[in-house]
């Protein structure tokens, strides 16, 4: 399911049962978030929508001749907000709707302060909506996987090398929004910018590729702007040339906008990547997480800790994968690397997290996160290994991969899986196939 179309249609339809006219949207701060992530602002002028207003302004004009599309949360701020609206309404009528059930008092109370018979509609998009949690027919019923994130403790602490997941990890995006006012040399009008897989065909298209491949990318996405940006010298001799160039400008100016975010966003991952040296730190991870060599592990993890250029924040994760790896190993070195992080000057709340043990460990999760049991997985891992990886980065597969895998062909074991069914699990997942 795709939540973001789904939001976008709710929307939608909130809009268009207001009927035809110019219109304001009133929103909560949490509600201005999610109409921002899935509409752009000029997507939402095409359905007459030309205001945009926090219900808790207090500094917003009298409008009469404008509708009111209500979207905001059933929080007791809101509704009092949304009752003093009412008491002086500033525009013409009020179409109102709940993010989540409202109570009845709170019903009442919004109905004796719309004195002037203002309010069109009142919903509540979660009860309306029901359909949403309706699946849809088929002839074996969905099954559903419950999962526990103990099981896997080591797949959250890799660094992650794919486009949509190194700017998650490294820069942080909000609500399609990353910060980058702290880039040093940034231009203004960057600081902030927006990725949308909805709106921009670049990063659609390269969410899961890698590092290496987006370089690649970018550099013919520069070439391509190169060869159909408007030449400086371009002859505007007649009408028709006048007309060509003004009909093409809006796209080169869109296309100019991709390369400079995108040219901006690589940049600044790519001088992440060398301040922290992310690439010798990412290989040791992958040899905590996939490989079985103690020896060469210790002496990576400990070359790694005494490097000044290493953060504290890798520092921590390097010691929370070797704790995970070698956690019964007989000649364990966890209590030197731990004296290693506190002479690092690693603070006493990153330290805490060394309890990871007790989240993930053998004795906690139900899965053979680290070494396999059965002779078919051993069997597996065996060939794998003999094959290698292209990528020394990327040797790493989640276990939820091989849990997905053995879930397909009904070979999950009832002892971690435990069914609950008309049927056995193996005779659901055989007539799937």
């Amino acid at each position: 399911m795709n939540v973001t179309l789904a939001v976008k249609q709710y929307i939608s339809k909130m809009i268009e049962n207001s009927g035809p006219g110019m219109k304001v949207l009133l929103m909560d701060r949490e509600t201005t978030s999610i109409v921002s992530v899935v509409y752009t602002q000029s997507e939402i002028l095409q359905k007459e929508v030309y205001l945009f207003e926090r219900i808790d302004s207090q500094n917003r004009d009298s409008m009469k001749h404008l509708k009111a599309i209500c979207f905001l949360r059933p929080t007791k701020e809101n509704v009092e907000h949304l009752i003093q609206e009412l008491r002086r309404p500033k525009y013409s009528v009020y179409f109102i709707y709940f993010s989540n059930v409202i109570s009845k008092s709170e019903i009442k109370a919004l109905a004796e302060a719309d004195e002037q018979e203002v309010v069109a509609e009142v919903q509540q998009i979660i009860t309306k909506e029901y359909e949403l949690f309706d699946f849809r027919k088929t002839e074996v019923p969905p099954l559903l996987l419950i999962l526990d994130r103990s099981d896997d403790a080591i797949t959250p602490l890799l660094n992650q090398w794919t486009y949509q997941a190194m700017v998650h990890e490294l820069l942080g995006l909000n609500n399609n929004r990353i910060d980058l006012s702290r880039v040093p040399g940034i231009n203004k009008d960057l600081r902030e910018v927006v990725l949308s897989a909805e709106n921009d065909e670049f990063y659609a298209n390269n969410l899961y590729l890698n590092f290496g491949e987006i370089g690649t990318n970018i550099k013919n996405l520069m070439e391509d702007f190169q060869k159909k940006r408007p030449k400086g010298q371009q002859k505007l001799e007649s009408i028709t040339d006048m007309k060509a160039f003004v009909d093409n400008y809006p796209q080169f100016k869109k296309m100019s906008g991709t390369v400079s975010k995108h040219v901006t966003v690589v940049g600044e991952l790519s001088r992440l990547v060398s301040e922290r040296q992310l690439m010798e730190v990412s290989e040791v991870e992958q040899e905590l997480a996939c490989q079985n060599d103690h020896s060469s592990a210790q002496q990576s993890v400990r070359r790694l800790l005494q490097n000044p250029r290493l953060s504290e924040l890798d520092a921590v994760r390097l010691v929370m994968l070797y704790a995970l790896r070698y956690e019964r190993h007989s000649s364990s070195i966890l209590p030197s690397l731990m004296d290693e992080l506190s002479r690092k000057g690693v603070s006493e709340r990153h330290r805490r997290v060394m309890s990871v043990v007790e989240y993930g460990g053998k004795r906690v999760r139900g899965s053979d996160l680290i070494t396999p049991t059965d002779a078919v997985a051993i069997t597996k891992q065996f060939f794998k290994g003999l094959k290698g990886v292209e990528n020394v980065y990327t040797q790493h597969q989640p276990l939820l991969h091989d849990t997905l895998d053995q879930l397909i062909k009904g070979r999950l074991k009832d002892s971690q899986f435990p069914y609950l069914g008309p049927s056995s699990l193996r005779d659901r997942t055989s007539s799937c196939l």
